[in-house]
């Protein structure tokens, strides 16, 4: 520059006939280049982002789309024009501000007294430009390493989906690998991939070595240690349960004192649906440290035995009350015919003796309307045979009254 304003004044200076005149003549010949300069790139920084500015209300509700997940509208077309609107204005006052003060220091550059303070200016900026541009290229085999692996990481998750999937669905099959173990094996080795990828990621990332960077990354290190204890207890029991095969969805289980349904099995908790229609919550945690009583795993093949107890007394031959038990289990629906039901003398009190019935049903969700049909038969049967059912426990004189029974139902 210095050079370029020598020369020019020595041409003017030739014409004008004065190294004075000749000195100021050209330095405002070039301000006023350099302003003309200027203001064409001015003009064109406003023309540009006037253009897009306009472009935005036409491609709005054309090109440019709400977004929204499913059927949740996360941003309307307005909100993104608007932010469109606000991104524009913001970058055209970045470039007009970089313009002007790129042409304040051109024209300090041309006189002497603030010349050296302008060059100054503009090294330090073209440093900076300079230290970036080489810190960009320093770490391009970085972003490479790091784009590799998240492909590669990509790749390994999609292909592990895949032979999930197909497990699944049955098309493929493991030995001593059951299907329903694919959805949460799946995710625990996603977990792994996705944490094996941030350990060879986090290296490479852009000031992982600084001191703050690592400050971060220990207190939410010590945060989630410190909050999630119950949590990682809950994932970690969930996890037992799948693989312990102790449920699946559907069956019918009693759990903490609960009896219902299993409708979900989730990351942290089990939801049970009672026979009242009501959903229980219970943590994973909860389920692994309590017993597990599942009425639905052997019903299908084996079947589920119902037991049910009475206390008849001595005066009644037992041959009797089991052709009584018998009866009224083959009366009752839901109770299979084989194994065919079966009566137990369990116990030979003081006043009565207590006979315990034994049937099969297939149908383990209808297990309490299946005992309360039985039960409703069991007292037909005793009433129509005039035989008294000693329990619960009661007083009667044997003195010729008529027997404490019930009218026949129905």
């Amino acid at each position: 520059m210095e050079e370029l304003l020598t020369r020019l004044e020595e041409i003017l200076a030739g014409w004008l006939g004065g190294a004075v005149l000749a000195q100021t003549v050209s330095k405002l010949l070039l301000i006023g280049v350099t302003g003309l300069v200027f203001g064409a790139l001015w003009m064109a920084v406003g023309r540009l982002f006037g253009y897009l500015d306009r472009k935005t209300d036409e491609w709005c509700g054309t090109r440019i789309q709400g977004l929204k997940i499913q059927r949740q509208r996360i941003m309307t077309e307005e909100d993104i024009a608007r932010l469109m609107h606000g991104t524009v204005k913001w970058v055209r006052r970045a470039l007009k501000a970089i313009l002007l003060l790129v042409f304040i220091n051109v024209i300090f550059v041309f006189f002497e007294w603030s010349r050296e303070a302008a060059v100054a200016v503009i090294g330090g900026a073209a440093l900076v430009v300079e230290n970036m541009l080489i810190a960009f290229v320093a770490y391009l085999p970085d972003l490479f390493v790091i784009m590799v692996v998240i492909l590669l990481a990509r790749v390994v998750v999609h292909l592990l989906k895949v032979v999930f999937d197909g497990i699944a669905a049955k098309r493929i099959r493991l030995a001593s690998f059951y299907p329903e173990w694919a959805g949460t094996s799946y995710n625990l080795l996603r977990i792994l991939v996705i944490a094996l990828t941030l350990i060879i990621v986090f290296p490479y990332l852009p000031g992982s070595g600084s001191p703050a960077f690592q400050g971060v990354s220990i207190f939410l290190g010590v945060l989630l240690s410190l909050g999630s204890t119950s949590a990682v207890a809950n994932v970690v029991a969930g996890i037992v349960i799948t693989y312990t095969r102790a449920f699946k969805i559907g069956d019918r289980v009693k759990i903490s004192g609960t009896e219902g349904d299993v409708i979900e099995r989730s990351t942290f908790v089990t939801r049970i649906r009672t026979p009242k229609n009501v959903e229980v919550a219970i943590p994973n945690a909860s389920v692994l440290s309590n017993h597990i009583i599942n009425f639905s795993a052997q019903a299908k093949q084996a079947g589920l035995t119902l037991h049910t107890s009475v206390t008849i007394g001595y005066d009644v031959p037992w041959t009797k009350v089991h052709e009584l038990l018998l009866d009224a289990a083959g009366k009752t629906e839901r109770i299979e015919k084989d194994p065919a039901p079966f009566v137990l003398q369990t116990a030979l009190n003081d006043f009565y003796v207590e006979y315990e019935l034994n049937a099969t049903t297939r149908e383990p969700g209808a297990k309490q309307q299946t005992y309360s049909d039985l039960h409703a038969h069991i007292l037909n049967a005793f009433n129509a045979a005039g035989v008294e059912i000693m329990s619960p426990h009661y007083q009667a004189r044997r003195d010729g009254s008529a027997p404490a029974l019930p009218p026949l139902a129905g």
